[in-house]
């Protein structure tokens, strides 16, 4: 008896992603949308997220991942519980087995399509861009219009298919290709400062929280540095401390207010993350040499 198998036709396993995702205040807020591809699969997720939400992720395959928002999403990324923090992140890489960290800094609605890879095809893939190894190391991409442009035609073929798969084929390498040869600009620097990213995460931080007291310990919180090291750094790459960063901040919200001739003062202190009206005018006062009523006399 032949032990020779039947011959059949070859049908390919459709590969399979192996995520291990613990989140916190994280709703999806549309169905998971999802297209296979030649030793990968992408997927589309709407979610609407609290601040301070976010999530652990660790997976045994690599994955791609670009955000299609117009703003970039305020979210701190970290590979490690005591790494830096990136920010103004408009996609990334993960290798295989590369624990990642995400934290949201205000409440926000985000989508994002993903891309997770056998690793043998991803391997071909890179190949075919001229990338010899698999990266070991997270690789993140910052603002990019090519980008954005890149990942929505994707995100619209796997949630609403017009086109074969060679399509979607064809934006995954041009996607894969730009994230492995970021803008050279989007390096961190070497002074020991912030670097623009973090400077960005920080002047939203501070424009959406212009209302309330905000401390040192929370902007240092968002770029994941130590109070002390923030503070250097902060000063570093600004000319100013922290708290005097933010006490001007205030200053220029409260003159923007104060454009206002009918907004009392008492009012604008408290939009403005002052403890009252006195707070106020002493800090006014030692920034721009009067008090908050003498300059909004003089500008009328």
């Amino acid at each position: 008896m032949s032990s020779a198998p039947l011959s059949k036709s070859y049908v390919p396993q459709v590969f399979v992603p192996r995520m291990e995702a613990q989140t916190r205040n994280l709703r999806t807020i549309k169905p998971l949308r999802f297209r296979p591809l030649s030793g990968a699969i992408a997927d589309v997720w709407h979610v609407d997220g609290d601040q301070g939400g976010g999530g652990y992720y660790t997976a045994p395959d690599p994955r791609l991942v670009v955000f299609l928002d117009d703003t970039l999403p305020l979210i701190a990324l970290r590979t490690g519980e005591g790494a830096t923090a990136q920010f103004g992140t408009r996609a990334f890489f993960v290798p295989a087995g590369t624990p990642l960290w995400s934290k949201l800094g205000k409440a926000q609605r985000l989508s994002h399509i993903d891309f997770h890879f056998d690793a043998a095809a991803l391997q071909t893939r890179l190949g075919a861009i001229g990338v010899s190894d698999l990266p070991r190391r997270v690789m993140f991409a910052s603002e990019d219009s090519v980008l954005l442009t890149l990942g929505r035609l994707a995100a619209s073929e796997v949630e609403t298919p017009q086109r074969g798969t060679m399509v979607l084929e064809g934006l995954l390498q041009s996607l894969l290709g730009a994230v492995m040869d970021p803008p050279s600009q989007n390096a961190l620097p070497a002074s020991g400062g912030l670097s623009p990213q973090h400077m960005t995460a920080v002047r939203q931080y501070m424009a959406q929280n212009i209302f309330r007291p905000v401390g040192v310990g929370e902007l240092a919180d968002l770029a994941g540095l130590s109070e002390s090291w923030f503070s250097r750094a902060f000063k570093q790459t600004s000319g100013l401390s922290p708290q005097r960063w933010i006490a001007e901040c205030r200053v220029v919200a409260a003159k923007e207010m104060m454009a206002d001739p009918g907004r009392p003062l008492a009012d604008i202190a408290a939009a403005t993350g002052f403890s009252d009206q006195a707070h106020l005018s002493r800090v006014f006062r030692r920034s721009v040499g009067v008090p908050p009523s003498q300059w909004r006399r003089d500008i009328q």
